[in-house]
């Protein structure tokens, strides 16, 4: 069986080069005679295996030595409660909701103090981002909170919105990785890592050290304090070791290809090539407003259910997997992640010229 055109959201594809290296590592890591899951996340291999991803991270995106950097459990979502319990010292934050996640984030901080929405793009079903340029940030507010990257809607943020000197904090999951950012804008930034750069289980958190205290809510648990983690290198208990151990295999190949600059001009062009067919495409189209389209995550629909239904069956069967929309929203969907190969998009075009040939 060859390998399939995986456009699946997350889990995601992977490099296939980091995957044949850890097929081969798999017994025998490093002649330790044994697999990175078998070994102890405080042996002197394993010591190794984290503090070189840290070390390649940090240099991929640049990260000044006042940011921590952390490798979690709990995927993206547990996050949605560790920010409010560590940054909420006046029990005040603005979410920004452009999406599924951001929306589930804000109901969660509600638990810990007082949200305010500050801008909002449901009643367009979130197929846009809104002005953020000259929002009414709350005096009394810890952080202004966004999720860069919208998986399920497919919208990005070109620019970070205008927080007054406020914190910013960032979900950035879908979008990791995938072009350069400039760390200092943000408080945190964090992401999940199975869309884009390593296998589910493991969120990395990128966090200014001043915002490291001890100072955090009462009920907060130690496994949620990010200084609990912060003080003890990502080793309080056993991290998620066989994930951190693919992610470094994933940096380690961004570098290779160019780092992260070069990257963005390879999803631009995969992006193009998606968006150029679906705007002159009379079968299908794009659900987003132009301006605010994502590189990554490429929603698209017929404008009939079972014609979609259709295409996603049929489109499985010639090797393009994982096209069917979120649950939530229906049609197709398209993630053109950094491992997605060029020929991928082309593929998935041509077979999109085929449908909308055989099915006008």
């Amino acid at each position: 069986m060859s390998r399939v055109y995986n456009f699946s959201a997350g889990p995601a594809v992977l490099p296939e080069e980091v995957l044949r290296e850890a097929a081969e590592e798999m017994l025998d890591y490093n002649g330790t005679g044994m697999s990175v899951m078998e070994m102890s996340h405080r042996s002197q291999a394993f010591k190794e295996i984290i503090e070189t991803a840290e070390a390649d991270i940090r240099d991929l995106m640049n990260i000044p030595d006042n940011y921590k950097v952390l490798f979690l459990q709990g995927g993206a979502s547990q996050q949605f409660a560790m920010i409010p319990m560590n940054l909420m010292k006046n029990g005040v934050a603005d979410y920004i909701v452009t999406g599924q996640w951001a929306k589930k984030a804000a109901a969660e901080a509600e638990k810990y103090g007082k949200v305010n929405i500050l801008a909002s793009s449901a009643d367009k079903t979130f197929s846009y981002i809104p002005d953020c340029s000259d929002l009414p940030v709350s005096e009394d507010a810890d952080y202004v909170y966004i999720c860069e990257n919208n998986t399920i809607y497919g919208t990005k943020y070109k620019e970070l919105p205008n927080t007054k000197g406020k914190t910013l904090v960032a979900d950035v999951s879908s979008c990791f990785l995938s072009e350069p950012i400039d760390v200092s804008k943000y408080g945190v930034v964090y992401g999940g890592v199975q869309k884009n750069v390593g296998p589910a289980g493991t969120v990395i958190v990128i966090i200014r050290e001043d915002l490291i205290t001890d100072d955090v809510l009462p009920c907060t648990p130690t496994m949620l304090k990010y200084k609990t983690h912060a003080d003890a290198g990502s080793l309080y208990n056993t991290p998620p070791a066989y994930g951190i151990y693919i992610c470094g295999k994933v940096f380690k190949w961004l570098k290779k290809q160019g780092g992260l600059a070069v990257m963005k001009e390879k999803n631009e062009q995969k992006a193009k090539i998606l968006y150029d067919f679906l705007d002159q495409s009379r079968l299908f189209k794009g659900t987003v407003v132009p301006k605010d389209r994502s590189l990554m995550n490429v929603p698209f629909v017929t404008g009939d259910a079972d014609l979609d239904a259709k295409f996603v069956k049929e489109a499985k069967a010639a090797g393009l997997e994982n096209l069917k929309g979120h649950r939530s929203v229906g049609g197709m969907r398209a993630s053109i992640y950094n491992a997605m190969p060029i020929e991928g998009v082309e593929k998935l075009v041509e077979f999109m010229k085929k449908f909308e040939e055989e099915n006008l």
